[in-house]
């Protein structure tokens, strides 16, 4: 392969802020490991024809969570680099969330001293992709772009960042699942999970779409060998998502009622800022983080971080 960039090197580094809970998911303990897998997965989401896996220069920000935030997948191959997240809840912010990572993985690229020098550096064109599995009606193929975050738009923005959002829900895009084997029985495991738990627990549903799988040659070998992990990571996923989904709705309700209460008298407008206040607030105080709160309500962490330490400061006074 004629321009390759072995020569990037990537450090390791500990952010002092780091977050050490998070918990891993099914798709990427099936991704990150598996070189093959991620290969025909980069083939088939491009329509390329790399054979060798060894061919994949692997850059995840392995468990150092930035700001609160993880990195699912990412690396370099030929001169793109491509971050991959999977999510199972829609997210407009995905694409601040992506210009975190692509500069911390830049700032690892790239030795400092070379950035104020004449002579041009180069680095490989980054490439984001979003994988939808959640149960919210999502098109086939979208995009979110970062523009879509900015307060006053202007014609032309300066700074865009665009991220292509796949629906790998059964029934979306089957081409590309055809395309990528391991993809399309991810998204036949996910589908049983929600199929067998419309009739019981989780606890029950979730090892009864396990062997259903094995036992029909899906992830089989990956199912086997994994099969504690995917458990355990499953009934995590899918219990968070259920709790998410009541305090969201709570949170939410709570948040309508207090606004309704004290009279939003100074306009709507204001009224409308207050009362998601008031929702954020009653979402840190059921402990959950910051950046998930962000995500439901579709505004940036620095607010949700701005609420809390506004009702710390209010408290102390």
């Amino acid at each position: 392969m004629g321009n390759r960039i072995d020569k990037f090197i990537f450090t390791k580094l500990r952010w002092p802020w780091a977050n050490r809970k998070y918990k891993d998911t099914v798709f990427r303990l099936l991704f990150k490991e598996d070189r093959k897998a991620l290969l025909d997965l980069y083939n088939a989401i491009n329509h390329s024809h790399y054979e060798n896996p060894d061919d994949l220069i692997i850059n995840t920000l392995d468990n150092a969570i930035f700001m609160g935030m993880h990195n699912d997948l990412s690396f370099i191959i030929d001169t793109h680099l491509n971050i991959y997240e999977h999510q199972s809840s829609k997210c407009p912010n995905m694409p601040f969330r992506c210009l975190l990572y692509v500069s911390s993985l830049f700032s690892q690229l790239v030795d400092e001293d070379r950035i104020y020098g004449s002579k041009r550096i180069q680095i490989p064109e980054p490439h984001f992709v979003m994988f939808y599995n959640g149960t919210d009606e999502m098109p086939e193929e979208m995009t979110y772009r970062l523009s879509e975050l900015y307060q006053n738009l202007s014609e032309s923005p300066n700074l865009e960042l665009t991220v292509k959002v796949l629906n790998i829900n059964q029934g979306m895009n089957p081409s590309l699942m055809q395309s990528c084997r391991k993809l399309n029985e991810y998204s036949m495991y996910v589908a049983k999970v929600r199929e067998f738990s419309e009739n019981e627990s989780l606890n029950k549903a979730v090892p009864k779409a396990v062997d259903y799988c094995i036992d029909h040659d899906i992830l089989k070998d990956f199912l086997l060998r994994e099969r504690k992990a995917v458990i355990m990571y499953s009934l995590y996923e899918y219990n968070k998502a259920g709790h998410m989904k009541v305090i969201k709705e709570e949170a939410f309700e709570e948040g309508r009622e207090e606004g309704r209460e004290e009279g939003l008298e100074e306009g709507r407008i204001k009224g409308i800022d207050e009362e998601k206040n008031r929702i954020i607030a009653n979402m840190l105080q059921k402990d959950m983080a910051p950046e998930e709160i962000a995500d439901l309500c579709g505004c940036l962490t620095e607010e949700v971080m701005a609420v809390k330490a506004y009702n710390k400061l209010s408290e102390k006074n």
